[in-house]
């Protein structure tokens, strides 16, 4: 029953993307009209757009995790990293969850299987875009039409995430002063102290000027496709599709195109943004397959150089720990 119980979990993802799916694109979506929405859109300018916005994720994401790996961890080479990373944006096209556990698996081989390093510098970058976000949403909320009271779902949520915050942060600070007895809390504290605040501005300052950037690509491809959407609505509600995404699917598709066309359903016309959202899942699916291309010969070489040097003893190849061409 146990193993039936773990089928099911690990399923049940899946069959909810699947049903999603089935739900927008047979259900929820006009064909005729997204076809309309799309030939109305200035293609061009949106795949431009779209383009620009998924390779800086990609960049600004991998040189942050490589920053956090290299600083905190252990001193792996960046070329080395990138193309670790940029092999398993591959899997991505299929889903987040698949090729962010292969990226990190491919980092924990290359750290000669020394998973708590990488699980620790990995998770710096994610806790500083979690923050960014939160702040974000916070900021953005008192400017939306309307205010807290017509925006329910970003104060819901920017609630949600300030009390985790701070619940996690009232725990640490009890467990130090106050003696209070929580295991979790006290590692934690511990974990945290290996990252002083210095050592983490440019992490913060760098989701910042992404945030920023988002906000600004994602507003001018929605712009391309006749959308015009409040620059203070996409700060607020991007950080929502976010989590949204966060929800494992295939490719994100399904997810992406509902979550859209709820959160921006004031700003046009629900085939008009299941289109738009569709659109951008179609090209962000291209240029993942694409970036998964051309790392991934270099990426398995890696992996290979790993299994021979613990072939013959190696902790790590001797490529890792002395490479005269890293940057």
């Amino acid at each position: 029953m146990a193993k039936v119980g773990r089928s099911w979990r690990h399923a049940a993802p899946w069959l909810v993307s699947i049903g999603l799916m089935l739900y927008v694109f047979t259900v929820a979506t006009d064909w005729d009209r997204l076809r309309e929405a799309t030939a109305e859109a200035h293609l061009w300018l949106f795949l431009a757009f779209a383009t620009i916005d998924r390779l800086a994720f990609f960049v600004v994401w991998t040189l942050l995790q490589a920053a956090a790996l290299r600083r905190f961890a252990l001193n792996i080479p960046l070329r080395s990293i990138i193309a670790v990373r940029g092999g398993s944006e591959l899997l991505r096209a299929v889903s987040n969850t698949l090729s962010d556990g292969a990226f990190f698996l491919g980092l924990t081989q290359l750290a000669g299987g020394r998973i708590e390093p990488v699980l620790a510098a990995a998770l710096i970058p994610a806790i500083c875009h979690f923050l960014i976000l939160m702040v974000q949403m916070t900021l953005a909320l008192p400017f939306l039409p309307g205010g807290a009271e017509d925006n329910r779902d970003v104060m819901i949520a920017s609630g949600v995430m300030w009390g985790i915050v701070l619940g996690v942060s009232a725990a640490i600070r009890l467990s130090a002063t106050r003696g209070l007895r929580v295991p979790a809390a006290a590692r934690a504290r511990a974990w945290l102290q290996q990252f002083p605040l210095r050592e983490l501005r440019p992490f913060l300052v760098g989701f910042v000027v992404l945030a920023v950037f988002d906000v600004l690509i994602q507003g001018l491809a929605a712009r391309a496709f006749q959308l015009d959407i409040p620059w203070i609505a996409l700060a607020a509600r991007i950080p929502l599709l976010y989590l949204a995404l966060s929800i494992p699917s295939l490719g994100n598709f399904g997810t992406r195109e509902i979550a859209f066309a709820e959160l921006f359903s004031e700003f046009g016309e629900r085939h008009q943004l299941i289109a738009f959202a569709f659109a951008v899942n179609a090209v962000f699916l291209v240029l993942n397959v694409l970036i998964g291309l051309i790392f991934l010969q270099r990426a398995l070489e890696l992996m290979a150089e790993v299994r021979r040097a613990k072939r013959e003893g190696q902790r790590a190849p001797t490529s890792l720990l002395h490479d005269p061409t890293d940057l």
